[in-house]
């Protein structure tokens, strides 16, 4: 019977590349005939006999004994991302959020000093700033453009440092290889929230961070119809990781694994339009008359640019911009758009845009914000995979009316 449970093995023995890996990685995982991978939605698995229910029960990552352990369709996901990021193994998770949570968990113990980027998502902000230290973590945060921070914030108890890279909402590059070399030198666990990127456009393991972690819910599912997340890391850190899910229960339901799995398959297309149309559309904002200014890693404008065009192999959906004008003409504009849909999230294949400043207001100050560089005319745009010309004329028609 097959134990691997909710984590599967890289196993890229055979030299495919990422776009049939994507589509034949989970191959091994299969013990069905069926072209499309069958749903076990079961939360639990028979056992033949008492011995097969005792190994059952005491086989760290068990995929058919209890689902909130491990789940068939779950190793198939895994076995596809972890051959994605070149790591040993790889955890799926109900939400982006459940897997930071789920390892920031697992590997920290009051006392402990954490090193974080003063940029991150909103969620992981919040449980750096105000949940780690209710239990006795210190966390400091620095600016992740500045290598010297990092080194600097380095103390004795320092047992991880996260980044996050493009950072949301900022689009602001973290050097992963740098961070990643100095963390080494220290003993230092590193994680990389990889959403902003994906696999295919920028690998953090490959680049020296020990831990990859997804919103699985952003590019991997693609299509804005499931939340979940990934663990990318050794097999060592993975049971110590594992052993904390099962605690916590982040547990990804076996429809929405199998919902990611099928969008996964299309990912490598899905891309290569997405950072086509992104760049040609953050190409055209920068030079519309009614925009200040445009933050997207992949235009030779952006202060990182040569490091962003050195660690990653493509620049992604979003794109930041400040309109001409403040929050009022910020929030015009994006309720004028009628292709662009105002909706969080990122990555899928419809183009969605939020106003940066009226989503984090319930969390942030208007000097708060400032501070972390979204002023009150900052939009974020997750550019999908409509034709280029529908995209420009309907930024074009909300622009003319600033």
């Amino acid at each position: 019977m097959k134990k691997n449970s909710v984590f599967g093995a890289a196993g890229d023995e055979s030299g495919m590349r990422e776009e049939t890996l994507i589509i034949h990685g989970d191959r091994s995982e299969s013990d069905h005939s069926s072209v499309s991978p069958p749903i076990h939605y079961s939360a639990t698995f028979a056992a033949v006999d008492a011995a097969d229910f005792a190994e059952m029960a005491n086989t760290p990552r068990h995929s058919s004994y209890y689902t909130r352990y491990g789940n068939p369709v779950h190793d198939r996901v895994a076995a596809i991302l972890a051959n994605l990021e070149k790591t040993e193994t790889a955890l799926v998770t109900s939400s982006g959020m459940g897997a930071i949570s789920t390892v920031v968990l697992a590997l920290l113990k009051k006392g402990d000093h954490v090193i974080a980027q003063t940029r991150h998502y909103m969620g992981t902000a919040k449980l750096f700033d105000e949940v780690l230290p209710r239990f006795g973590i210190d966390v400091s945060f620095v600016e992740q453009s500045d290598i010297a921070a990092f080194a600097g914030a380095i103390r004795p108890n320092t047992r991880l440092i996260m980044l996050e890279t493009p950072a949301n909402p900022t689009l602001v590059v973290t050097d992963l290889a740098a961070v990643a070399k100095l963390a080494m030198q220290h003993g230092i666990v590193t994680i990389a929230d990889n959403t902003f990127a994906s696999p295919l456009n920028q690998k953090p393991h490959v680049l020296g961070i020990d831990i990859v972690v997804h919103s699985a819910t952003k590019y991997l599912g693609g299509h804005h119809d499931l939340t979940a997340g990934v663990v990318c890391c050794s097999n060592e850190l993975a049971e110590k990781i594992w052993s904390m899910h099962t605690i916590l229960g982040a547990v990804l339901s076996p429809m929405d694994a199998w919902l990611l799995l099928r969008g996964i398959r299309t990912l490598d297309v899905r891309m290569a339009r997405i950072n086509a149309n992104a760049l040609a559309t953050a190409s055209w904002l920068e030079a519309h008359s009614k925009v200040d200014k445009v933050y997207y890693p992949g235009l030779p404008s952006h202060p990182q640019h040569e490091l962003a065009s050195r660690q990653m192999k493509g620049f992604g959906a979003v794109i930041a911009f400040s309109v001409k004008g403040g929050y009022a003409e910020a929030s015009r504009f994006v309720a004028a758009l009628r292709l662009a849909t105002q909706a969080v999230s990122l990555g899928g294949v419809e183009s969605l845009v939020v106003h940066t400043a009226a989503m984090w207001s319930g969390t942030m100050n208007e000097a708060q914000m400032i501070a972390a560089g979204i002023p009150p005319n900052f939009v974020r745009m997750s550019v999908g995979l409509e034709h280029i010309d529908d995209i420009k004329a309907d930024l074009d028609a909300a622009l003319s009316l600033l």
